[in-house]
């Protein structure tokens, strides 16, 4: 890998979110190592009718627009990225401190894919139970709230995210992570957001993605997954 001291580029979906993009591109510049590892911060836009594009170029990002879908998106956005790593990460999820650092110095060592530990933002002990299964270096205990980086070359070997899958796209691609390298789940934690478990309840939201991961499990098509989000989720 070359060695130059800017390589890493991050890139975040979003759709309407002017009420956060702000928030974390000033978090993510406060929290850059002083090596400042990050060549890049790529928003890409699924066609929002808010702000979000003219707020997140005013706070120094790339914006490239894109087809709605977070599969399609973050594959637009790795289209651009001129880094070697691509670090995927969601609007309201929020790295630790030098994550930079963190994320070179693994990826330095030979790891070629990986994530943070998470936190959610709430001090909920059934969230925090889930929570603390993000440090397993399962599978079954990933998924996209955890940021996802990867080498360019290897995210161009496995053909990036399966555009087929409207939601449970981050699961999906990491499934093929783990079939093609070792994943390795670093000690920091990102902390996420817990609004969507606030507005849906706590319990509820997780029963219907424990039933999605089954239903994925045993089969389930991209589409099939995606109506029983929209109607027990979305609608929600």
């Amino acid at each position: 890998m070359k060695k130059n001291k800017s390589q890493i580029s991050i890139i975040i979906p979003v759709l309407n979110e002017e009420k956060n993009i702000a928030k974390l591109l000033d978090f993510l510049r406060k929290n850059i190592s002083k090596a400042n590892l990050v060549k890049e911060i790529i928003i890409v836009d699924g066609g929002s009718t808010d702000n979000s594009v003219s707020i997140a170029k005013e706070n120094g990002a790339i914006v490239v627009s894109s087809k709605k879908g977070r599969a399609v998106q973050m594959n637009s956005g790795a289209k651009i990225a001129t880094g070697d790593i691509l670090y995927f990460l969601h609007v309201d999820t929020f790295p630790p401190k030098n994550f930079d650092f963190f994320i070179h110095k693994s990826i330095s060592k030979n790891k070629e894919s990986g994530c943070f530990r998470m936190a959610f933002d709430s001090s909920n002990l059934f969230l925090n139970f889930f929570a603390w299964f993000s440090k397993l270096n399962y599978q079954i205990c990933r998924g996209g709230d955890q940021s996802l980086f990867i080498t360019k070359n290897l995210f161009a070997k496995i053909n990036g995210f399966n555009e087929e899958y409207k939601i449970y796209e981050d699961n999906e691609i990491i499934e093929r992570v783990y079939e093609n390298t070792k994943f390795v789940v670093l000690p920091q934690k990102v902390k996420t957001s817990a609004r969507r478990y606030e507005e849906i309840g706590f319990y509820r939201l997780q029963f219907y993605f424990g039933i999605i991961h089954f239903k994925k499990l045993f089969g389930a098509s991209p589409d099939k997954l995606y109506d029983f989000y929209r109607r027990k989720i979305a609608a929600s």
